[in-house]
């Protein structure tokens, strides 16, 4: 399918040394949940703001629907929808107010307003809420209100900047819905997020930027099949920088080892010190305990797993995304599972 959206060497200075980014060139296809991914200050905000016509780009071309960001604006903004991190939504007018506010910023005829309110209400599951005020809203409903007032022009792309962040697991899955509903419907996705799950479960192609530069781009099993048959996480015991180095080194070396990365400290979701892609994991396991206990390195935890989206995301930035809405998962000492 033809792509709705293009960037070709897109670049963003602020200053002549800072480039926020940093000649970045993909395509979405029409019709498609595209997810946008990065570390904080990678430079996905500054993307997203350039396709939403909010951000001037320092070069390159970037086009919608074959409309150019800068001198077709105005024609870009009618057939795009945004909702940004921030809800923007007003807690002093109810539900359906704010959605008739957003309708005039259109141009849309009152009546009609009032009618693609309620019908909006419904698609996210607020019609008993509508005419409620905002401000009564729980986080998730906000969202969802938030959602709603991106959909009053009927947009053929919906760009969500990180959509549920902050949300409980059930108000969280409700959007899900919503967004698959409105993609199924022919409404093309642009979506970033810190949840690797989300990714997983919504995109159906995916783009990671670090640095400004896209470091990796595919479907979400092509890019974990890039990954190796299995990926292994440890934590050193007692392992200081040095110690965890030295780990890295000896596993390095063990044939069968594709790759080795350290997780950096202070990443949120970051539960080991080392992650090992080879391409027979169960293999590698006795042979890494075996080759750090006689160099007399411990090993706190260890862990066997198929790739996942995060261990795509460490490879290609050597940092970690959120995995879990709450916090990291605990650690449990030795053991091995199989997950997504």
């Amino acid at each position: 399918m033809a792509d709705i959206i293009t960037v070709q060497d897109l670049f963003k200075l602020y200053q002549p040394d800072i480039r926020a980014v940093d000649g970045v060139s993909f395509g979405v296809a029409q019709g498609e949940i595209f997810g946008f991914l990065g570390p904080n200050g990678a430079g996905k905000s500054t993307v997203i703001k350039v396709l939403t016509t909010l951000l001037k780009k320092t070069s390159g071309e970037v086009r919608i629907k074959g409309f150019d960001v800068e001198r077709e604006a105005r024609e870009i903004r009618r057939i795009i929808g945004y909702a940004s991190q921030e809800v923007g939504v007003d807690d002093d007018l109810s539900g359906r107010e704010n959605i008739v506010l957003q309708c005039s910023y259109f141009h849309i005829p009152r009546d009609e307003a009032r009618k693609r309110a309620s019908d909006l209400l419904d698609t996210v599951g607020l019609a008993d809420a509508g005419d409620r005020k905002a401000g009564t809203y729980s986080g998730g409903m906000r969202r969802r209100l938030d959602l709603a007032t991106a959909l009053v022009s009927d947009p053929e792309v919906l760009f969500l900047d990180e959509p549920t962040t902050g949300l409980d697991p059930q108000s969280r899955r409700a959007i899900w819905d919503h967004i698959r509903d409105l993609n199924r419907k022919g409404t093309t996705i642009f979506l970033t997020t810190q949840y690797m799950e989300e990714a997983d479960q919504l995109a159906h192609r995916l783009c990671i930027i670090d640095n400004g530069k896209i470091v990796a781009e595919g479907e979400p099993g092509e890019l974990k099949g890039k990954i190796g048959a299995d990926t292994i996480h440890l934590a050193v015991k007692d392992g200081g920088p040095d110690l965890i180095q030295r780990a890295m080194d000896i596993i390095s070396g063990i044939p069968g080892v594709n790759d080795v990365h350290s997780c950096i400290a202070g990443d949120i979701g970051c539960t080991e010190d080392i992650v090992v892609y080879g391409a027979a994991g169960g293999n590698l396991v006795p042979r890494i305990v075996r080759s750090l206990d006689a160099a007399n390195i411990g090993i706190g935890d260890l862990e066997l797993s198929e790739p996942s989206l995060d261990d795509v995301f460490i490879k290609y930035t050597g940092k970690q995304l959120r995995t879990d809405l709450q916090k990291a998962p605990p650690k449990l000492g030795f053991r091995s599972r199989r997950r997504r």
